[in-house]
């Protein structure tokens, strides 16, 4: 992590600040490093210092992963809920969630699927030792960030009600556990995610994707980044009517790598795309949803693919989150991930478009897009019964 200094700005300081109020220095967390979080500082620290350089992120690090280590084998843990849900979230701060989590509870499986071009892990996170086998991932799009703590909120409670014996929304999380294995991939595109939110600011990468921003001005440099950091939209890599979506965004401009809606020189030559469908092969799911924002919609359906009981528990969905079942518009109806899924698997699979305005959106919708979802999120386990 980069040293921050008295007067800096953005979500580092952000992470700084909910750090310190989980160690209980009450602080704003506004992403401005000011006099108070300078004085909270120097009570964390006990020193008369304003720099939060490597030996300051060492300790406050641990108050974002839930846990301290004293020693080699204790551990220390804290008795906040892991996943914050008031800050954006980048590559590290998933990183971090998904350590805590699983040394929170150790029956969580994780790994990683893959690598990004930068090289950054792609993680997966296993639920449950049941037969069927359901996934989830969010993060397709780079501007699309708080899709990821909808799936790191779920893997929390889920894995609460489990050890504690509770519910969720009125199903046993035992009976879930049981019955289904649940795999979360949380953020498919991590180095992408880390320029939209401005968590990457230099480097040969950083200048790359500026030059390929300038080069499409009316998108609004970072913050209207999709694709990953080489300018590869994630989700337009998939052989599902590739050369389709080719002839529909070369017209519309996209012919090079962009910000957004270049399929690439061909299917799944981004690194990240590839490593969620090498997943996808090695194992059976019965139904996916990928995550994106926004417009409260549920995509369901790809060309004339309709398979068994898709459209019953898209309508569920819809029931419980109060989002519209719609089948995907033509400009955007191929070369998706569950285009692919669908095509190739003839499995239920759905686009999941949560939250409304103008990505990216802020954190301030994400305790009301998580209400919507939850319903969806046990949902995509529980209406396989017996389908």
């Amino acid at each position: 992590m980069q040293n921050l200094y008295f007067g800096d700005r953005g979500l580092p300081v952000q992470y700084v600040q909910l750090a310190l109020s989980r160690a209980g220095y009450e602080t704003r967390v506004d992403g401005m490093f000011g006099a108070e979080t300078c004085e909270m500082l120097r009570r964390f620290l006990g020193e008369e210092t304003c720099v939060v350089d490597q030996g300051a992120w060492r300790r406050l690090l641990p108050y974002l992963r839930g846990y301290e280590r004293n020693g080699r084998r204790e551990i220390r843990q804290f008795d906040f809920p892991i996943v914050p849900e008031n800050v954006a979230y980048s590559s590290m701060l998933t990183e971090a969630i998904i350590d805590g989590l699983q040394t929170r509870y150790p029956f969580l499986e994780t790994g990683s699927i893959g690598s990004s071009v930068m090289g950054k892990p792609v993680f997966w996170i296993g639920i449950g030792r049941g037969e069927t086998q359901v996934f989830y991932n969010a993060s397709f799009h780079a501007n699309e960030s708080i899709t990821t703590p909808i799936l790191l909120k779920f893997a929390e409670d889920y894995a609460r009600a489990y050890i504690g014996g509770d519910n969720l929304l009125g199903i046993p999380a035992t009976e879930l556990f049981n019955r289904y294995r649940l795999f979360l991939v949380p953020m498919v595109n991590p180095d992408g995610v880390d320029l939209a939110n401005r968590m990457l600011r230099s480097g040969s990468y950083y200048r790359q994707a500026k030059r390929i921003g300038a080069d499409f001005p009316d998108i609004p440099f970072p913050t209207g980044w999709k694709a990953n950091i080489e300018g590869v939209d994630l989700n337009l890599q998939f052989p599902a009517g590739w050369e389709n979506a080719k002839e529909i965004k070369y017209a519309m401009g996209y012919d090079r790598p962009a910000p957004r809606d270049y399929v690439g020189s061909a299917p799944l030559v981004a690194p990240e795309s590839r490593a969620v469908y090498d997943f996808t092969r090695t194992h059976r799911f019965s139904l996916i949803l990928a995550y994106h924002t926004q417009g409260q919609v549920i995509y369901w359906k790809y060309l004339d693919y309709e398979p068994k009981d898709s459209y019953a528990i898209a309508q569920y969905f819809g029931e419980v989150s109060g989002y519209t079942v719609e089948e995907t518009p033509t400009e955007s109806g191929y070369a998706g991930y569950k285009d692919w899924f669908i095509q190739d698997y003839n499995r239920p699979g759905y686009t999941i478009e949560a939250g409304e305005g103008e990505n990216p959106l802020p954190m301030t919708q994400f305790s009301k897009i998580y209400e919507e979802n939850i319903g969806i999120l046990v949902g995509g386990m529980t209406q396989l019964e017996g389908k």
